[in-house]
């Protein structure tokens, strides 16, 4: 039996419903239902009552729901207690983030936080984005960094997570300039005529906002798709060869846009080509009414009270 049967039956328990959980448990349905079902055959009984809408638990789902989450309470609680001993003498903040955040946003804002809270120790890793989510879910980091826009918002229960606001970032197209310092390519292109086009790979965070505001645009945009990954960095570098337009986070490109190496790739009457996203910071609740001693406590509790600046990506919130 693993943990994470549990956890899946925990939050089916408190959903009700099966495609709510698999959303809330970062797999697909068909998966989440093949782990309740596992967990059932383990069980040895029926934990589920199939026949009822919304969902609902049959008296031996009752008894071991009681069961299952003292008994993820008691593992978080263990899981805490090892990780303090871990990094006792050390006390490092472990932070997951988005590719494109870890090497433009985050040494920023680190430097901001320092100057108003003080020196702390850190390590990061950079992931795509479902990967940065698991790595909290999971419990192998202290704070998740992120992107958030209301139509695509990570899904993390409020409950078990709690999230800081930590500024904002604009989502443009640029290009590489011409010979004459103008743009190389120009929006929106036409239909037999469309424009390169380096896009992120299908299931990256940013694919998705970057589909978002191709699809709310009020002109047709006509793109030719040549590239693709999941990593902003390797968009720009494309976009600075000259191999199309990429839809890019300002923070990645402040310098080349500086140097006129890139520039936008939408005129001034073509509205609507960029988007505003929130950066977030989460971590997950902890347990009990007294909040645990550490340096990731004591630097969540300063993000907290920080809350009232105003930020942006350029300048980030400390």
């Amino acid at each position: 039996m693993e943990t994470k049967w549990l956890e899946d039956f925990v939050s089916l328990a408190e959903t009700r419903s099966f495609s709510r959980s698999a959303q809330l448990r970062h797999v697909t349905q068909p998966a989440f239902s093949r782990r309740i079902q596992a967990l059932e055959a383990w069980a040895g009984s029926d934990l589920i009552d199939r026949s009822s809408y919304p969902t609902r638990l049959t008296p031996a789902g009752e008894t071991l729901h009681g069961q299952a989450i003292e008994i993820l309470q008691a593992l978080q609680s263990t899981r805490a207690m090892l990780r303090g001993h871990s990094v006792a003498g050390k006390d490092v903040i472990e932070f997951a983030a988005p590719h494109s955040l870890a090497f433009t946003f985050f040494p920023a804002w680190v430097s901001a936080l320092r100057e108003k809270y003080g020196p702390f120790k850190s390590s990061l890793i950079a992931l795509n984005v479902h990967d940065a989510v698991m790595r909290l879910v999971e419990g192998q980091c202290d704070v998740l960094i992120a992107y958030h826009h209301s139509a695509l918002p990570i899904p993390l229960d409020s409950r078990r997570y709690e999230m800081v606001p930590l500024g904002h970032e604009q989502l443009a197209p640029y290009v590489r300039t011409d010979a004459a310092g103008a743009p190389l390519f120009v929006l929106p292109g036409q239909g037999n005529r469309p424009l390169p086009y380096l896009g992120y790979a299908p299931d990256a965070y940013l694919g998705r906002v970057v589909d978002l505001l191709l699809q709310q645009s009020d002109t047709p945009i006509h793109l030719d798709r040549v590239y693709e990954t999941d990593v902003a960095e390797s968009l720009k570098a494309m976009a600075l060869e000259g191999h199309g337009i990429a839809f890019l986070p300002h923070s990645t490109v402040r310098r080349e846009l500086r140097a006129r190496k890139l520039v936008s790739a939408a005129p001034a009457d073509l509205e609507g080509m960029n988007i505003s996203l929130e950066l977030r910071a989460y971590r997950e609740r902890p347990l009990g009414k007294t909040a645990p001693a550490g340096a990731a406590q004591a630097l969540w509790s300063h993000l907290v009270q920080s809350q009232p600046a105003a930020a942006t990506a350029g300048a980030p919130r400390a």
